[in-house]
Parts: C-alpha cells; structure tokens; sequence
C-alpha cells in the first residue's frame, strides 16, 4: 500500500515518469497473482504515460489482455472481466475487440429488462436527423430530442444532467457554430463518463476524430450508416457505464 500511496503522490505532484514506473512494478507484482489490482495498475500507468504527452496504448492493452485472462479463469466474475477489457479495448480504439469482450460479457449477465435512456442528437442536416430518429424509434428508443448547433446542445445536455438524467449523445462533427470536438470537450469536462457517439463523415483515423476519442467519446459511426451500425455503437456506448 505503501508504494501505492506513493506513486499517486508522485502523479498528483505531476512526476508521472516515477509514478508510471511504481505503478508498472505493482501490476507486475498483483499479476503473478492474478489480482484484479493488476489491471488498475496499468490502467494508471497509462494515465501516466497521457500526462507525459506519449502514447498509452501498451498499458491498455497489456491490461485488457490480463482481464482477457481473468474472464477465462474466474467464471463467477467473468462478466466484469470482459468488460474492464472492453473499456480498455475501446480507449485504444480497437472497437472490434471490446465488442467482442462486451459480447462475452452479456454471456455472463443475466437478462433483465433495460430501460431505454433518453438520446440527444445534435446535428444540422435535417435528412440525418430523420433517419436517426427513425432508426432510434426501431430500436426501441423513444425519448429523443434534437438540436442543430453546438451551443444549443451544450444547454440542453447540461440541463439534462443537472436534473439527474444521463442521456446518450449522438454528436455530428460538422456544426454550424462549433466544432463536435469542441462540444464533447465541454460536455466530458463537466461529465467525464457521459456516452458520446460521434456521427460523422470523417474517417476513424483522422486528427479530430481521433482527438475526440481520446477526450473520453465512447463510440464512432461513420456517415452513411445502417441501423446495426448505430445499433453496435449504441451497445459500445453502454461500456461507459463501466466503472
């Protein structure tokens, strides 16, 4: 606990390299052990790798693989396993592997019958915003609200939040006033966990996009899209509500 105790000292005082090597020596030790601990280890090392301005994908993904490893050997937590991997899968942007770990993980969970949350799409073209809502209302959503710029959707969702709901936003990166980026930058910094589906034209790859995801959006469809892919990123976006 000790070392623990000292490396998030060294974070807080913004020493990520020495906190990154302490974390990195605990998940080496809690793995011999197959300790759940492990793995929020790495999970901090890569915050530690972040805060340097490096890349954070090997932390990640040693740490998605490790929970890969736990699912197959402790069945009765197996669901919870596969879905720290997916978590971390999807920061890295591997979206096929944490869908195939969300999927392992519903195996494992029981079925209850979910409440549809409420949507916020925000996107200027009125041909999109049709064939959302037309998807959405397939898929069994009907509490749905839209906008078309990003000022107007930062009001709506904070007033959303503040009265205790937690919708799902389906962002467009092209608005009129600001850019999607921009939107869910101000939207996770007041609410880190919040499920942001980017829709847009752009390629998975590209600068924005790929900025955006970093900030904390929890799934990505590329324009034109089919029901089953807003269907999938809907599912991705649940994993947010991994803690």
């Amino acid at each position: 606990m000790e070392k623990f105790e000292l490396a998030c000292t060294y974070l807080k005082n913004e020493q990520s390299g020495a906190a990154h090597n302490l974390f990195t020596s605990l998940a080496q030790k809690e793995m011999k052990n197959n300790s759940y601990k492990a793995g929020l280890y790495l999970i901090l090392a890569s915050e530690c790798k972040s805060r340097q301005g490096k890349d954070r994908k090997d932390e990640l993904l040693e740490a998605a693989k490790f929970y890969l490893k736990l699912a197959k050997k402790d069945s009765p937590n197996a669901s919870y396993a596969y879905q720290c991997a997916a978590r971390c899968f999807l920061r890295t942007g591997h979206y096929d592997d944490a869908m195939n770990a969300f999927e392992l993980a519903q195996r494992y969970t029981p079925k209850i019958i979910e409440e549809r949350r409420s949507i916020v799409i925000v996107d200027d073209s009125p041909a999109i915003l049709l064939r959302l809502k037309n998807f959405l209302q397939q898929l069994g959503y009907g509490d749905i609200q839209t906008v078309t710029d990003g000022k107007s959707a930062i009001t709506l969702i904070s007033e959303l939040v503040k009265s205790k709901q937690n919708p799902i936003v389906l962002l467009d990166m092209d608005l009129p006033d600001l850019k999607g980026d921009e939107v869910a930058k101000t939207l996770l910094e007041s609410k880190p966990d919040m499920s942001i589906i980017l829709i847009t034209a752009d390629e998975k790859t590209t600068p924005r996009v790929r900025k955006t995801i970093g900030l904390g959006s929890t799934a990505f469809v590329q324009k034109p899209f089919s029901i089953n892919e807003l269907k999938n990123a809907l599912d991705a976006s649940r994993l947010s509500e991994i803690n």
